[in-house]
């Protein structure tokens, strides 16, 4: 069964909820505007509230005109993104094996999980660096860690894996512009998508993503981290 994650809900809410109690102007992106607006409302996070603004803007992350104008609009309205989280992902074919699956799973997971980040860091990185300051944090997964990869989900531990390059390449194109770019693995956590039995909560699963969103100038970039620790690719 495929699932899929945003930032209405799961990790990617949790990732609002404690970007806004740290005062940060967030912008929550959802394929279905309603169902941004009902999760921050859900926090008591509606623009203009107390602990910071959040904004919902609809954006599908496999459609470039939906992310061009989420661009446009993230800088006319605050003149730019200082902070990236790229948490949108798909999972398919979780008990298939790689020599099952249908070569149509793997493009769709490339789109979603690697394709939307890459074009969301091309719109939003480029002021970024003209304003030597941000920070991008894709959220990948241990299941597109090299040094362990099973035969878990082999679309989305694919996907991920690519994504970790990406991460790289776009670490090194940021230069020494003060733009950190880095991927976090949540662990195994408990939302739709990890299911009832996961090991990890929202809050725990956010807190690495948190963290790399809010690095003090001259912190890691490039890296691939768990826990606020930097683990092997």
């Amino acid at each position: 069964m495929p699932w899929s994650q945003g930032g209405n809900r799961g990790i990617g809410l949790e990732t609002v909820r404690q970007l806004a109690e740290r005062g940060c102007r967030v912008v929550l992106a959802s394929r279905d505007v309603s169902k941004g607006q009902a999760a921050a409302r859900s926090l008591g996070l509606e623009q203009g509230a107390q602990t910071g603004q959040v904004t919902v803007h609809a954006l599908d992350v496999t459609d470039a005109a939906s992310i061009g104008a989420l661009a446009r609009d993230v800088e006319s309205a605050f003149g730019g993104a200082d902070v990236l989280v790229n948490n949108a992902a798909i999972l398919l074919d979780e008990d298939k094996s790689v020599l099952e699956v249908d070569v149509e799973d793997f493009r769709v997971s490339m789109e979603t999980n690697v394709y939307g980040p890459l074009l969301l860091a091309q719109a939003l990185m480029s002021s970024m660096m003209r304003r030597r300051y941000g920070r991008v944090v894709n959220v990948s997964s241990g299941a597109g860690q090299l040094s362990s990869m099973d035969g878990y989900a082999p679309p989305y531990s694919v996907s991920k894996t690519a994504l970790n390059a990406v991460t790289r390449l776009l670490a090194h194109a940021a230069g020494k512009r003060n733009v950190l770019v880095n991927a976090v693995d949540p662990g195994w956590v408990r939302t739709d998508m990890g299911g009832p039995n996961a090991t990890r909560s929202v809050e725990q699963g956010a807190d690495t993503i948190v963290w790399l969103a809010t690095l003090p100038d001259g912190g890691p970039t490039g890296g691939f981290f768990h826990d606020r620790k930097r683990i092997p690719w």
